[in-house]
């Protein structure tokens, strides 16, 4: 895949990253649209990305970690933090991109915290919270038995 190069809001920060995956990712999770009053968009990164200027990050949870451009706000990131192979993934957020880097859509996360207002069209897979958490779980799991 491609290198795709984009930046925030302002200009001071520029973030360059290969996707792991040619993919699209909707979080609806309580945070998640806190954070970005709607639905978090992101598209994974292969390591190896890189982001310059003024990043702020915040922990916020015990599992994972936001990145902010500390000038205009932009989000930048959602970076987990946890033990195990879910640990250093990390999901860039898809508006620094143009056209969100061509990716399409193919998995929302906590679907059951979507607010009824709005659906996004596909038949992407989606999880619930249920289904997020038995994730993590099995991942810390096979850390354990490593």
């Amino acid at each position: 895949m491609s290198e795709l190069k984009g930046n925030c809001m302002c200009g001071a920060v520029t973030v360059s990253m290969t996707p792991a995956q040619n993919t699209l990712r909707a979080c609806h999770c309580d945070m998640c649209r806190r954070w970005t009053s709607s639905a978090l968009m992101t598209i994974p990164a292969a390591s190896g990305y890189a982001a310059l200027g003024p990043v702020k990050t915040f922990v916020s949870s015990d599992w994972a970690e936001r990145a902010f451009c500390s000038e205009c706000g932009s989000m930048l990131w959602y970076r987990m933090t946890v033990p195990g192979e879910l640990h250093g993934q990390t999901n860039i957020a898809a508006g620094l991109f143009d056209n969100a880097g061509g990716t399409t859509l193919d998995l929302e996360f906590f679907i059951d915290k979507k607010p009824e207002g709005y659906a996004f069209a596909g038949n992407q897979r989606q999880m619930t919270e249920a289904d997020v958490m038995e994730a993590f779980r099995a991942a810390a799991e096979q850390e354990g038995d490593s």
